[in-house]
């Protein structure tokens, strides 16, 4: 079910201008579409000007760039938010004073921990580990950090149109890049150094910073989130991405999280067609 409004989630505590544009990522009422794609390097966004068909409103402030149009009839914002689970949070907040009700899907990088999946391919978050501790400020620890099954059928079927390896599987999310991720620091203790064979033994697929974060605040508000990574790294074999490959496979990710709205979009037409409030297989999508 896609939420016609989040509810009366205005506050005075979220600083903004007289404008009403918020205060880290710079935005107003108006400037951002409901359809949004949360990335992390700031230099994605320019990146994913080439699909863009029209661009209505571009923005930058910090690490929050921005970029707002139409990708043919479909209104879309590529936002970046730097790194970790507390730019998530803040730009999450921050895009709900001013949207009406917007689906979110991260469109990022990662850390394979299973050897079997290669750099390159793409991993779609069916849930996530909560290893960052922003969400524990919003909802208890053991509550759970799960994709929304629409964006995840729409991720899905959007990597096998846009071709490529991509694998479903569970997320895990860290706070920090190094001694978080169990990596080996000279000088530095590390608590937890076997925490990627660890996490491997109980099938979780790969390593990031922000997707529990998003699942989590998007699961108390009601909305639809999502998240694909495009895999940099394979822990197990210790082995990076060449640049070459790398370009392609951050294509490929905003590809994907771009197809999966425009799927969503005519799931969302279907639904209301038929009068039904969830996406179930009887449905069909038409033909393109």
């Amino acid at each position: 079910m896609v939420p016609e409004k989040i509810g009366d989630i205005k506050s005075a505590d979220v600083v903004k201008d007289e404008q009403g544009r918020q205060y880290h990522i710079g935005l107003a009422p108006g400037e951002l579409a409901e359809n949004i794609i949360l990335v992390g390097n700031p230099e994605r966004p320019n990146k994913a000007k080439e699909f863009f068909t029209e661009i209505t409103k571009e923005t930058q402030a910090r690490e929050y760039k921005t970029i707002t149009g139409k990708i043919n009839d479909l209104e879309v914002s590529v936002m970046s938010t730097g790194i970790g689970p507390d730019n998530v949070e803040i730009a999450l907040v921050e895009i709900m004073q001013i949207t009406r009700a917007p689906t979110l899907i991260r469109a990022g990088s990662c850390g394979a921990l299973q050897e079997f999946i290669d750099v390159g391919d793409l991993v779609i978050s069916t849930g996530a580990v909560r290893l960052e501790n922003t969400s524990i400020y919003f909802v208890p620890e053991g509550y759970p950090a799960v994709a929304h099954y629409e964006v995840v059928l729409a991720l899905s079927e959007a990597a096998n149109i846009c071709g490529g390896m991509y694998h479903l599987g569970l997320t895990a999310s860290a706070s920090g890049f190094y001694g978080a991720q169990g990596r080996d620091i000279p000088g530095l203790p590390v608590r937890f150094p076997t925490l990627p064979e660890d996490l491997a033994k109980i099938k979780v697929y790969n390593f990031e910073m922000e997707t529990s974060t998003l699942f989590n605040l998007s699961q108390v508000l009601g909305l639809r989130a999502g998240s694909v990574c495009a895999v940099y790294i394979n822990r197990p074999r210790g082995t990076f991405i060449p640049n070459d490959l790398l370009s392609n496979a951050e294509k490929k990710c905003l590809e994907t999280a771009i197809k999966a709205f425009e799927i969503l979009q005519k799931m969302d037409q279907i639904k209301r067609n038929q009068n039904k409030s969830y996406w179930i297989p009887s449905l069909s999508l038409p033909e393109d």
